[in-house]
């Protein structure tokens, strides 16, 4: 018998690897601001494939030829053109701006799991979304000032919305392919393809990442980004994935905002006023709300 999904561990996981990529966007910034784009995305996925690789040798990986196609697919939409295309849009926007974009996930998610994957979210969950979403663009709508990173353009806000759609359809296809395989093989196979698709396209696009004349802190925020941002959150979000609908689940996504707000609060001198607490509370109450309604029949294309 196929075992029963764990909702609360699901929504669990899902929220901590919500709240971890929620630094994504501020180590990123710190990285950023001594090497290009490309370099950037490729030593993140360096170090977050150097945490995973006692993985890919504890769990083999026997996938079809056609779920091989699918998640190398995966891999491309998810690795080289999700983060080369985000990054690149925080490049040219603020790390609270791109927290906003964000915090339009969730619509984007379950519109996506509704339209592709057969999920089917009842109204109690479209208005949580809706909470949560406003929640979110109040929080980044509330900062009066940034100790760093330049202006808010509509260009880098654009790209990130580009790269969240983009992200879509990477959790749609690995949420099909955990339908037969484990989590830890999806995650860790699937990110070894993206590293080895960055290695041949960033030097391409943007040059040898450079190896000196970077400073540790740089350093720190790279592995920080790679081990914590990109590893652990990909197998906790791919293992709540086998707990959860997708639908549900996007909710949490907006922890994210939640997180890179506070940092900016408590680390780069931003100030949050009224408007980021009532945002904050509509984010937790959304999420709590939906992780506490029944769970929707869920059916997954084969």
């Amino acid at each position: 018998m196929p075992e029963t999904p764990n909702r609360a561990l699901g929504f669990a996981a899902c929220a901590l690897a919500s709240a971890l990529w929620g630094c994504g966007f501020f180590f990123g910034k710190i990285a950023l601001a001594e090497m290009n784009v490309g370099a950037m995305v490729f030593y993140r996925f360096v170090f977050a494939i150097v945490a995973l690789t006692p993985l890919l040798f504890t769990h083999r990986p026997h996938f079809s030829g056609r779920e091989w196609r699918l998640l190398l697919f995966a891999s491309f939409l998810g690795v080289p053109l999700q983060f080369l295309i985000q990054f690149r849009g925080l490049s040219l926007t603020t790390v609270s701006h791109a927290s906003l974009m964000v915090g339009t996930m969730p619509v984007i998610l379950a519109l996506g799991a509704t339209l592709f994957a057969h999920e089917r979210l009842h109204a109690l969950g479209w208005a949580a979304i809706a909470v949560s979403t406003a929640g979110a663009a109040l929080i980044a709508l509330s900062h009066t000032g940034h100790a760093r990173g330049g202006d808010p353009s509509l260009r880098g806000d654009l790209l990130v919305i580009v790269s969240l759609a983009i992200a879509l359809f990477w959790i749609l296809i690995n949420k099909q392919l955990m339908g037969r395989h484990s989590a830890i093989i999806v995650t860790a196979y699937g990110l070894l393809a993206g590293i080895a698709m960055l290695a041949v396209c960033v030097p391409l696009l943007y040059g040898l990442p450079p190896v000196h004349g970077v400073s540790g802190k740089a350093w720190a925020a790279l592995a920080a980004s790679g081990v914590l941002c990109t590893a652990t959150t990909t197998l906790l979000w791919n293992w709540g994935m086998t707990q959860v609908p997708a639908s549900q689940a996007g909710v949490l996504l907006n922890m994210e905002p939640l997180i890179g707000s506070l940092l900016g609060v408590l680390v780069l001198g931003e100030r949050l006023g009224p408007l980021a607490l009532v945002g904050g509370g509509m984010i937790l109450l959304a999420a709590f709300t939906l992780t506490r309604t029944p769970q929707v029949p869920l059916e997954l294309p084969v």
